[in-house]
This record gives C-alpha cells, structure tokens and sequence, in this order.
C-alpha cells in the first residue's frame, strides 16, 4: 500500500512538473529502478530477520552442545573412578583379611586373617591334629563350628582346596558329621539330618564303600562314628567322605558367617 502510495505520489508530482514543462508522462506506474530498489530493501529486510533466527539458534544450540559435554565429561570422571576404585579393591585382596571384590553396592564378604571367603561363608583349615570333638571346641572359639556341608559347589571348593594342604592321602580334615548320637542317623553339627539319598558324597571303591564302621577287629569297639575328607589325588565326583574313630587326631574345618563390610580401598 505504502508502495502505490508512493508511486501515487511520484507520478503526479512528476504531472505537475510535465505540465509546466509541456512533457509527456507515462501514466500510472513507477519507474523500473524504483521498483528493483524497493525489492531489494524487502530482500534486506527479510535476510536480517533471517540472520537473527538463525544467530538466536546457533546461540541455544551452543549452550546444549556445552551442556552435553560438561554431562559427558562428569559420566566420563564417574567411570573411570569406579575403574580405579575395583582396581584398587582388587590390589587390596594381597592381604589376608579383604574381602572378595565388592558388589555393586560396595559391600563385600570379609574374613578375618587366615580364614578364606566362599559364597558368603569364612573357611578356617586347621593344621593342629586334634579329635573330632576337641576339633569342634576349637571351631567354637574361633567364633564358629566344624564345616556343614550344604551343596555340591561347597563341596567341590573344599575338596579343590584340601589337595593343596593334604601333605600325604592319610592327611585328612574332620568335617560337621557325625552318627554318635545313633548309629547310621547321620548329623550335622546343627543338628539337622545328612539326606543320603541327595546330597552326600561318601568315598566308594572296590576296597571300600563308606561309611564302613570298621571296629579294627574289636580293637575299636565303639566303631568309627565321625567324618573325615580329602583325597590328596583329587576324589572322583567329590566323593571323598570317610567315617573314623572320633578319638583319631586329624586336622579340621571351621566355618562362620562372613562379615558384610565396605570395602576401604587404599
């Protein structure tokens, strides 16, 4: 509208002027110069609206890409923390008494000095021979008992770490069982009944299929009434249990609870 108005005015001053001047001119219509000028202005106009937008979007977008590289750079420090938290955790495992590598939470499983972490349970092998009940008091003043053997991978852990510390195939520890209590009624210190026909892991060869209760030609009248394990050739299926005189000294196996703790890592 501006526009004709202002060709409106362009052509009748330029008719006043012919008029005077006694000069033709053209009517209605503004000059081709004036018209490429007053597009060339809009095209201005329209090209600093655009350039506005797109510095106000380049500005947004440069604030979200600092945003996503401080977030990166924060994930990027949380890892390789956690990276050099478990591997400082798994350097501390040198010492006796550290726990087993935390779990998510950073707990762990920690046994005191000289007793050995599995499955959440602390095993104590004692080198002392002593007869299966003085083997137990012993258990109990360390804060736990004979081992109770309750699934076939505890067994397997102890029977893997028996060849080891088995000096000769007679050097064998006492476990938690006994039948003293009543003959071939198998318990476990706790009192709970060994299922022969589940989980059991009795030695048999063609010598011998125990338990045998041998009396030794009445030299032992009372029988043999306490377990014993270890093959120091390793046991075939796990099958390395032996019943013996309880008054026979061997070497033992305690067992606890193992602390829950939070691993301090240096």
């Amino acid at each position: 509208m501006w526009f004709g108005m202002w060709c409106g005015v362009s052509n009748a001053s330029q008719q006043a002027a012919g008029s005077t001047a006694g000069s033709k001119v053209t009517a209605g219509g503004c000059k081709p110069e004036k018209v490429a000028l007053v597009f060339l202005c809009v095209l201005l106009a329209a090209a600093a609206v655009a350039l506005c937008l797109l510095y106000n979007d380049n500005v947004q977008t440069k604030k979200s890409f600092q945003a996503l590289t401080a977030e990166h750079a924060a994930v990027r420090k949380n890892l390789t923390d956690r990276i050099s938290h478990i591997r400082s955790c798994s350097e501390v495992q040198t010492t006796p008494s550290s726990c087993k590598p935390p779990s998510e939470d950073g707990t762990c499983s920690k046994c005191e000095e000289d007793w050995e972490p599995h499955r959440g349970m602390c095993y104590h092998f004692y080198n002392k021979k002593l007869t299966w009940n003085e083997s137990r008091q012993n258990c109990k003043k360390k804060g736990g008992d004979l081992v109770k053997i309750d699934s076939e991978d505890e067994q397997r852990f102890l029977e893997l770490t028996l060849r080891k510390k088995m000096a000769t195939d007679e050097d064998k520890f006492w476990i938690g069982l006994t039948d003293s209590k009543k003959e071939s009624d198998w318990l476990w210190v706790d009192d709970t009944r060994l299922e022969m026909s589940s989980l059991s892991f009795w030695s048999g060869t063609e010598e011998t299929n125990e338990p045998d209760n041998w009396t030794d030609n009445g030299n032992n009248p009372e029988g043999e009434d306490c377990v014993r394990m270890g093959e120091k050739g390793g046991a075939k299926n796990l099958k390395c249990w032996f019943d013996k005189s309880c008054e026979v000294p061997h070497k033992s196996i305690c067992e606890k609870q193992a602390q829950i703790g939070r691993v301090s890592c240096v």
